[in-house]
């Protein structure tokens, strides 16, 4: 499984939106410019973002985007659905029966389960371990790892 290029885009946007101070307004050009992120591909994913309930938005002076909820309440999958849709990790899981195998498959009834781990997998990920800046880790017998800030972890 691979995001597409704008679900990651959009955890790169929340990521530099999750680094300013609670409540901070934020510009899709300031986002933009931080980022990398193209201008319009910037304000395109930032209005889904505020339709998915993950940004607000406020119009002019002193108006722009911020957070609706705090980093520790959006999930990695929040974001990538909020792009992406609904997890899904092959058509029948959607509810489509448009597969050539669907009248002999027996794999389907249990798709379901599948998508629920994956969803699960990246909702246990929040917006404030992503933003949290990653520092080397050294593990006994091994060079430098990356591991989260967070994480706690000291050079042996």
């Amino acid at each position: 499984m691979r995001l597409s290029h704008l679900a990651d885009y959009a955890v790169v946007l929340m990521t530099a939106a999750a680094r300013r101070p609670a409540g901070a307004r934020l510009s899709a050009t300031e986002l933009s410019g931080e980022t990398g992120v193209p201008l319009p591909t910037t304000q395109k994913l930032m209005g889904q973002l505020a339709a998915s309930g993950l940004l607000t938005s406020a119009r002019g002076a002193g108006g722009g985007f911020a957070l609706a909820k705090a980093a520790t309440e959006i999930s990695l999958a929040d974001i990538v659905e909020a792009v992406e849709g609904p997890i899904a990790m092959t058509v029948c899981s959607e509810g489509r029966s448009d597969c050539a195998l669907d009248a002999h498959c027996r794999v389907k009834p249990h798709m379901g389960v599948v998508g629920d781990a994956v969803r699960g997998a990246l909702g246990a990920v929040s917006l404030e371990q992503l933003s949290t800046p990653a520092k080397a880790e050294v593990q006994p017998g091994q060079g430098y790892a990356w591991a989260p800030a967070s994480a706690g972890a000291q050079p042996a």
